[in-house]
């Protein structure tokens, strides 16, 4: 998806004024904003009609809480990519939206710059930080790698073959970097590296790129060498 005339977006917070203006700078931006949502029932129920390629979501909402709606559409929509716009920049919130299955997390200090870009990025499935989070998000990956998954039947499940492009990719994603700077590394285009993301999401079973990273750090692949 790289054209962002296709990228259809809806907007919660529960802010009047402040969820008019982002739909208004993202429709300017050339975004579809095909709904908005003023508390977290309302969201829900909206997004499951009209299923946005992103959601814009703030955390702080009536009727239900950004996470739980985050964690229910994720959940339901398995093409849907949640960003998350906040005032917190809590660490505790940070990491709670992003174990919910957010793709991305924006404070709401950002410039509207800033924001469209998140949007597009967001889309077509890069984690998108404001600078200084990425890294404590990175971390707790590597936490939760820490811990044994517990595995259904007591036995470990053999593990699909991916191709050597694919593990390439794969690596290149535990590392952190974004879908672009994997294309630049491998000299690939962008949609490429996309296209062997969803194979690999395919053949793990795997819902999104927080489980991807996840199983690739389980592994080892972000170590070099």
């Amino acid at each position: 998806m790289t054209d962002q005339q296709t990228i259809t977006v809806m907007v919660v917070d529960d802010h009047p004024m402040w969820r008019d203006a982002v739909a208004r700078d993202l429709t300017a931006a050339g975004f579809d904003v095909v709904a908005t949502a003023g508390d977290g029932q309302q969201a829900v129920r909206r997004a499951k009609a009209v299923t946005p390629d992103v959601l814009v979501l703030d955390l702080n909402l009536p009727a239900l809480p950004g996470v739980q709606v985050c964690k229910e559409l994720v959940g339901t929509l398995p093409g849907l990519r949640v960003l998350v716009l906040s005032a917190s920049g809590e660490h505790a919130d940070v990491l709670e939206a992003v174990k919910s299955g957010a793709t991305g997390y924006l404070l709401k200090s950002a410039s509207t710059e800033e924001l469209t870009d998140a949007v597009r990025r967001t889309a077509v499935g890069d984690p998108v930080f404001t600078p200084g989070l990425a890294g404590l998000v990175l971390g707790e990956y590597r936490r939760l790698a820490s811990e044994p998954t517990p595995v259904a039947g007591g036995a470990e499940p053999k593990a699909p073959r991916l191709t050597e492009r694919e593990t390439e990719v794969l690596r290149l994603v535990a590392k952190g970097l974004s879908y672009k700077q994997i294309a630049e590394r491998l000299v690939i285009s962008h949609r490429t590296v996309q296209n062997h993301v969803q194979n690999t999401l395919g053949k793990l079973q795997l819902h999104n790129r927080v489980e991807l990273v996840r199983y690739a750090i389980e592994r080892g692949l972000d170590d070099d060498g």
